[in-house]
């Protein structure tokens, strides 16, 4: 019997706020580059002091990596239900109408909660490269709570946001979703969502990967930190352990796919990438598209490249609406 979603989503809800930046800037504030760092909001703001007369590349825009997914493949085509955590503020009622415009359901007690809704500071630099500062406000207290059994049970598959890891509650979130998925005959897929997260929470990420997801999505460098190999190979015979099928992006070298039997690689077309935050969660968004709508594991990769490198030639993390269906004519016809 058909399922009511296609995706059930669970990360973190942030409001992103981007600026370009140069790497000395980063140097003089003492930020790491190309990772995500939790910071607090007296830090958040520090860093926002520093760079008040440099460009804003792009107001306000709803993120989190799972959201941004979810909202992708939404776009695309795709009925999908995602839960997090929003205050009731001006900033969490900018992030839920986002969802709904990209007719994305979610449980109708968020947003209802006094606090802050989080808040990303993503600094691009000129190699197109991301750095973000993130200050979780109320996303840090995602749990159990945010979960609707009901609407697990009615989708192919949930996608899990690895920075959840991070969060007691968010990581218990995230392993409570994996259960209940299973209980449900509804397919996991998870993303490592970032370096850093494989660094310093690896063991919490495993506790969620738990006896195994059926689609892993991550870069190389979080395939080789998460398996602690040095080469590309080790790594996939060591994915395999964990995930009956998996994703590796590769940047500009398109993408390396297993779908449980062969492994391909996927090669992408040349673009003059100038931001590449989301590149990974667009990959991920129109892959569970494709396999959404019946198509096969390669064909899904070379769309999920396709749509990654459509997105790092822009700002932002994300596609407008109608560029989704351009994307959509342009592959499928």
């Amino acid at each position: 019997m058909a399922k009511q979603y296609d995706i059930y989503g669970i990360g973190a809800a942030l409001v992103d706020t981007e600026i370009t930046v140069t790497d000395d800037d980063l140097t003089a504030m003492g930020v790491d580059k190309g990772v995500m760092t939790l910071v607090d909001e007296e830090r958040q703001h520090e860093i926002i002091g520093y760079l008040q007369d440099h460009l804003v590349a792009s107001q306000r825009a709803s993120g989190g990596s799972g959201a941004n997914t979810i909202i992708a493949a939404g776009y695309f085509g795709c009925h999908n239900f995602y839960s997090c955590k929003v205050a009731n503020d001006d900033n969490g009622s900018f992030y839920l109408q986002d969802i709904k415009d990209a007719k994305v359901s979610y449980p109708t007690h968020v947003g209802q909660d006094e606090g802050i809704t989080g808040k990303c500071l993503v600094m691009i630099t000129p190699d197109a490269e991301r750095t973000m500062n993130t200050f979780l406000g109320l996303s840090a207290t995602v749990s159990t709570t945010e979960l609707d059994e009901d609407a697990i049970s009615a989708s192919q598959w949930s996608y899990i946001e690895g920075y959840l890891v991070s969060s007691d509650t968010g990581r218990e979130a995230a392993i409570k979703l994996r259960q209940l998925s299973e209980q449900h005959n509804t397919k996991v897929a998870l993303s490592l969502s970032d370096p850093a997260m494989v660094q310093f929470f690896k063991d919490g990420l495993t506790e969620m990967i738990g006896g195994g997801v059926d689609l892993l999505f991550c870069n190389r460098d979080e395939a080789l930190g998460f398996t602690q190999t040095e080469n590309i190979d080790d790594a996939i015979i060591e994915l395999q352990r964990c995930a009956k099928t998996f994703a590796i992006t590769l940047g500009a070298e398109g993408s390396l796919v297993f779908d449980g039997t062969d492994l391909m690689s996927i090669p992408t077309a040349k673009a003059k990438a100038i931001d590449t935050n989301g590149a990974g969660d667009m990959y991920a968004g129109a892959f569970l598209y494709a396999l959404s709508q019946g198509e096969g594991y390669e064909r899904a990769g070379r769309f999920a490249n396709l749509a990654a490198t459509k997105v790092v030639t822009q700002y932002g993390p994300r596609l407008k609406a109608e560029q989704h269906q351009e994307l959509k004519t342009a592959f499928f016809g």
